[in-house]
């Protein structure tokens, strides 16, 4: 089971990892930062297996890869959404950090509630029903299993 953290419709990147803590040298020094503008202790709060739940448009803004980076470096399992900005979506893939996308979820969980995520089926379990979300496709789950697109195309499996 993993806890939910909550966010609205519309988070752009600037609102996940802030531009000016891109100046720091690594992801490491930058996730401490992750969603300051609107949940100030969310990197404290958040453990590893931890899901990122949240409405529409999630990702929007720039294309900063540090913005699914500093997310999976503290341990966030996946992000769920109703709908994700293309670039977010992505940079999450490549890197290694599944994105997925349920219509309903949001409007059915609430900030720590536990879910349990199922990538393989595209199912969610809430305490009271089962929800499809969607189900990646194969080469992009084979790339989930490699940790990202660079190890994927290292081990030469193109």
């Amino acid at each position: 089971m993993s806890r939910v953290f909550k966010f609205h419709n519309d988070v752009d990147t600037d609102q996940i990892i802030a531009s000016q803590y891109l100046l720091l040298p690594n992801i490491e020094e930058m996730k401490v930062y992750a969603f300051e503008s609107i949940d100030p202790d969310f990197s404290k709060k958040v453990q590893e297996g931890d899901i990122v739940v949240a409405g529409e448009n999630f990702g929007c803004g720039s294309s900063r890869e540090q913005a699914p980076s500093v997310l999976k470096a503290l341990g966030v399992k996946a992000i769920v959404a109703k709908s994700f900005a293309r670039i977010f979506y992505r940079n999450a893939i490549n890197i290694g950090l599944p994105v997925v996308i349920s219509p309903d979820l949001y409007d059915k969980v609430n900030q720590m509630d536990e879910i349990e995520l199922d990538l393989t089926e595209g199912f969610i379990k809430t305490e009271d029903e089962t929800l499809p979300c969607t189900k990646l496709p194969p080469y992009m789950q084979n790339i989930l299993d490699h940790g990202g697109l660079i190890n994927f195309l290292n081990e030469g499996e193109v």
